[in-house]
């Protein structure tokens, strides 16, 4: 089944601001409360990087004290030291990439679960809105953005905070106006410098996001599609326009590069500003006696260590820009809303035998203030029976099914299931209820066991051979080298058609849903093949609530009932002909179900 598109409402104004403004701060939010296992990987690469400098400071006060040959005792506090620090970094470098990853990785893998949760209801009607390789680009690159916020910007902030904090602390203790030029030039560096690189590459990096989401796309296309454009010459203009794209990233890419470069230029220059404007302060406070020359060279070598926390800044900056624009467009999905909300509280649904469907005067529009795609539509279909509900194509057979089965609202009238109204029902309960074979259905690239255990994953060996014999593919399987574990090709590429067809209708046999749903089960088949797929599917659903979508006048002589989906007359022929372009049909109080 093709479920029909409908576009995503416009979010609230508060919801929209709040995407607009603070997408990183939201993204963030969601990663939050993992900070139990993140806080220790902080601390640690903050702890790494102090002790780095802690140690280069140290050892060099060591080496001039040295100089002047004091008692061992005076020395060897910091010779202690030395050996605690060098022992301390390697240790806490460790501790920060183990607990950092783990922290992170788990923090992400959170926020993907989450993110595909607010996926699943769109589906199948809310996706359409999205081309399918920029979904999975945010499903999985954007969503990835989240580790590079944590790992790439926050850890490498912090580490530089905290280390620029404690050398300009030490240089004023050390010497006053030495630590106000140090920490200006610290502040410079690490809050000027990487703001400009933030600006610069806004931009680009959201002109790059979008690049990466095309060339998704465009991947998608060609794989998917390659044999069609392989048959109408159009695989040259396909590759052409990938070929664009893929040159628009590396070009966006160098751009960023040659900033963060200019970037990390201008921190060495403040760095060698800070180091010989440090040494000057010092040597003039030595010469008027104010300095020792120990505290001297500690103060030179602080200057000189204190930036190299501050040399992952511009690519932090860079990186989150790109984080940026990755929460922006993860905002844009979360904020989507569903095409069918569930009720605060819904109610039960009847979940054991045969059930009844009664659909009366049911009214369903692709898209608010657009053309009624059913309108005035009333169908029954008793407990244990079946219903060939007949009807061309456009007639909206399709969506009556995705209304069934909750995937699209209906405006008006009524659908109730064993005395149910679906409205007051959770979408979830109501695909327990009622499921089948619907006509877009998918195989997928796994073996035939898995491709079934899809409808019931707790089923037993005897149930699958079963629900394979009656759908007359049980032969076949047990005739493969592999059996059940053949690995089918994506879609069932590697099947016939009658043998995906039957695949399919094994599956929604094995489901045993209490009223099953088939559409277009013999679609795209051959009439041979079309007629023995329809023979079994019919022999399989005797005795069964079922109810049968199909165009094939060989349904007719065995189900209990049939019904014809037919749009009534249009008023004039200007309406008729917008209806057709919509593939759907305006026919408020006319359009009906005829025996």
């Amino acid at each position: 089944m093709t479920a029909p598109a409908v576009p995503a409402a416009p979010a609230t104004a508060r919801t929209a601001a709040r995407t607009a403004s603070r997408p990183t701060v939201r993204l963030l939010r969601y990663l939050l409360p993992h900070w139990r296992r993140l806080l220790p990987a902080v601390l640690a690469a903050a702890g790494s990087e102090l002790s780095g400098a802690a140690l280069t400071a140290t050892a060099a006060w060591l080496i001039t004290r040295a100089a002047e040959q004091p008692p061992l005792s005076a020395v060897a506090v910091a010779v202690v030291a030395v050996r605690a620090l060098a022992l301390g970094r390697g240790t806490l470098r460790y501790a920060d990439r183990l607990l950092g990853h783990d922290g992170v990785l788990r923090a992400v893998a959170g926020f993907r679960a989450r993110v595909y949760e607010a996926l699943v209801p769109l589906a199948p009607a809310g996706t359409p809105a999205f081309r399918g390789g920029d979904l999975l680009t945010r499903l999985v690159a954007d969503v990835d953005a989240a580790q590079d916020l944590l790992l790439r910007v926050l850890l490498p902030v912090t580490a530089a905070v905290v280390v620029a904090a404690a050398a300009t602390g030490a240089a004023v203790v050390l010497l006053p106006s030495a630590g106000l030029l140090l920490g200006t030039l610290l502040a410079v560096a690490g809050l000027l410098v990487p703001a400009l690189v933030l600006a610069l590459s806004r931009r680009a990096g959201h002109a790059e996001k979008a690049a990466r989401a095309e060339l998704a796309a465009l991947t998608v296309d060609l794989t998917e599609g390659a044999a069609d454009l392989a048959a109408y010459g159009a695989r040259g203009r396909a590759h052409r326009r990938a070929v664009t794209t893929v040159e628009r990233i590396a070009a966006l890419e160098r751009r960023a590069a040659l900033t963060t470069s200019l970037a990390s230029a201008v921190i060495l220059l403040l760095q060698a500003a800070a180091v010989v404007g440090v040494t000057r302060l010092g040597l003039d406070a030595h010469a008027g006696g104010r300095l020792p020359a120990v505290r001297l060279t500690v103060l030179a070598v602080l200057a000189l260590v204190s930036f190299d926390a501050l040399a992952a800044l511009p690519a932090a900056a860079r990186r989150l820009s790109g984080v940026r624009a990755s929460a922006r467009r993860l905002a844009g999905l979360l904020d989507t809303p569903p095409p069918v909300t569930d009720p605060a509280d819904p109610a039960p649904l009847p979940a054991d035998g045969p059930l009844g469907v009664e659909i009366t005067g049911l009214r369903v529009r692709h898209r608010p203030g657009g053309p009624a795609v059913l309108d005035g539509v009333s169908l029954h279909l008793p407990p244990g029976h079946r219903v060939a509900l007949l009807g061309a194509s456009g007639s909206g057979k399709s969506t009556l099914v995705a209304a069934l089965m909750r995937f699209v609202p209906y405006e008006a009238g009524s659908i109730r299931v064993g005395g149910r109204e679906l409205r007051d029902c959770a979408g979830a309960d109501v695909r327990r209820v009622i499921t089948g074979m619907t006509q877009d259905a998918h195989v997928f690239h796994t073996t035939i066991r898995a491709n079934l255990l899809l409808a019931r994953p707790g089923a037993t060996d005897e149930e699958l051979r079963e629900a394979a014999r009656r759908a007359r593919l049980l032969d076949w399987i047990e005739s493969l080298p592999d059996g059940w574990e053949t690995v089918l090709g994506g879609d069932g590429a590697t099947v016939s058609g009658g043998q995906r067809q039957r695949l399919l209708l094994a599956r929604a046999l094995l489901a045993d849903p209490p009223v099953l749903v088939l559409d277009e089960p013999t679609e795209g088949l051959d009439p041979d093949t079309a007629a023995a797929v329809l023979a079994d599917v019919l022999d399989a659903t005797r005795g069964r609530t079922t109810l049968l979508v199909t165009h094939d006048q060989a349904a007719l002589t065995a189900v209990d009932a049939v019904l014809t989906l037919t749009p009534g007359p249009a008023p004039d022929r200007r309406e008729a002909r917008s209806a057709v372009a919509d593939r759907a049909f305006e026919a408020v109080g006319r359009q009906g179900l005829e025996p």
